[in-house]
């Protein structure tokens, strides 16, 4: 078993990368989620088999990290005991909560299906990039908005397909409506379109002109635009009476210790399937009658974040120091400190992304605040769709007490009924600067 050799690539379990805490393997389980028992058992085999830091990314994925290159094959072996079967090939994702939501607008899965099907029969996968990615997005409670696809397909009815090119929905390329008799071959053609472009290209590289030529003959009709993504934290009703408890990850990030506990409290309360979610969530799928009330209790209490309003789902921090060999500073600790100290500022409407270094890895989809590693100095950015704005600089070690200082600037000069965003967006760079070095008058 080989380290990825080149940036780009994704982990898997038969290609793990090479990280600064060593290798990081990535999984996602072929059917939907895995058991509490099976939860519990990766917890276990991360901990033995590495250095006990898991995550849910962005995605939806599950990282392993602090692989060894002998402890890398014996983790795959034990995926493979506990009766995992993961994903391989070209990701074509559905919601977490696919075919299982009321409020679906249409069940992705088939159609997906159809697609994946389409592309083995095309033999496409070895001659697109690693990270090539199609979504199917069913809607519903938990939709796919805020991820990035190179290709996208969003119900709007039972039988019409909204069909997008590169982005994420609200910024991607809408190319128009597609049946679901016609939509899969759609997919497949405009992934033969960007193959024949290079294994380098991807969706966002497909001209205008390409587009229409690739899809001349289908029945096009205008796209209305898109809706914004919900939080996989909460409690979501699905058919059957059934219900899942949604929680997410500190920062995307846990220890196999407390993973493996909730892991097996949640068997013991009736759950049965345990699904990750795009967002750094866990969803907690549990039967009709299923009072998940102490579960979640009990979440919160070993630091999962289970409120929609907690801030520290407005933070994202990349992994920076030590689990990055690029990070400059230990930006999960600074996120916890953030949040801890200007809980004040993050209302829902402001999006801060810590990154260890200037590659601005898990920057968020949309617009918000980064916060950029340094030796001595963080140099904070405001970010829009297309540009970044320095605004100021924070001393290391000092950006709680600068987060705190702009908290207070907040509550002091804001208008009646404003966010935190509209706040920050109406100063100027240089008041900025001034309250994140001093205490605002």
């Amino acid at each position: 078993m080989n380290a990825s050799p080149r940036r780009g690539a994704c982990p898997s379990l038969s290609a793990p990368m090479e990280t600064g805490d060593g290798l990081l393997v990535r999984l996602q389980p072929l059917q939907g989620g895995v058991s509490p028992a099976q939860l519990a058992g990766l917890a276990e085999a991360a901990a033995r088999f590495g250095n006990a830091m898991m995550e849910v990314t962005a995605r939806g994925s599950l990282q392993i990290r602090g692989l060894s290159h002998g402890s890398a094959g014996d983790l795959a072996d034990a995926v493979d005991r506990l009766g995992i079967t993961v994903r391989s090939g070209v990701p074509v994702e559905t919601g977490p909560l696919a075919g299982l939501d009321p409020s679906e607008t249409a069940d992705p899965r088939p159609l997906a299906e159809k697609i994946r099907a389409g592309i083995a029969a095309s033999g496409l996968a070895p001659k697109l990039a690693p990270k090539i990615s199609v979504i199917v997005d069913g809607g519903g409670a938990l939709t796919l908005g805020d991820l990035i696809a190179d290709l996208r397909l969003t119900a709007l009815d039972a039988n019409s397909w909204r069909l997008a090119v590169g982005g994420t929905a609200a910024r991607a390329r809408v190319i128009g409506v597609v049946t679901g008799e016609t939509a899969h071959a759609a997919i497949v053609t405009l992934l033969e379109a960007i193959a024949a472009k290079g294994g380098a290209a991807r969706g966002r590289d497909l001209a205008p002109d390409e587009l229409a030529g690739s899809l001349r003959g289908l029945a096009i009709a205008a796209a209305p635009d898109a809706d914004a993504p919900a939080l996989p934290v909460g409690r979501f009703a699905l058919k059957g009476d059934r219900t899942a408890l949604g929680i997410a990850l500190s920062f995307g990030q846990v220890h196999a210790g407390p993973l493996a506990e909730l892991a097996n409290t949640a068997g013991r309360a009736g759950i049965a399937e345990i699904r990750f979610a795009p967002g750094r969530g866990l969803l907690l799928l549990a039967k009709a009658g299923t009072d998940v009330s102490t579960l979640r209790q009990i979440s919160a209490k070993s630091g999962f974040v289970v409120d929609a309003d907690d801030p520290r789902l407005s933070v994202v921090a990349c992994a920076g120091q030590p689990a990055c060999a690029a990070g400059r500073y230990r930006t999960r600790e600074t996120a916890a400190a953030i949040t801890k100290a200007a809980a004040g500022l993050f209302d829902g409407s402001l999006r801060l992304h810590l990154s260890g270094c200037a590659k601005r890895c898990a920057q968020p989809a949309r617009p918000g605040w980064t916060l950029l590693g340094g030796d001595a100095t963080r140099t904070l950015t405001t970010d829009t769709a297309d540009t970044h704005e320095t605004c100021g600089e924070v001393a290391a070690g000092e950006e709680a007490g600068a987060f705190a200082r702009l908290t207070a600037a907040f509550k002091r000069h804001r208008k009646t009924d404003e966010t935190a965003a509209a706040f920050l967006a109406r100063q100027d760079a240089s008041t900025l600067t001034t309250w994140l070095r001093r205490d605002p008058t």
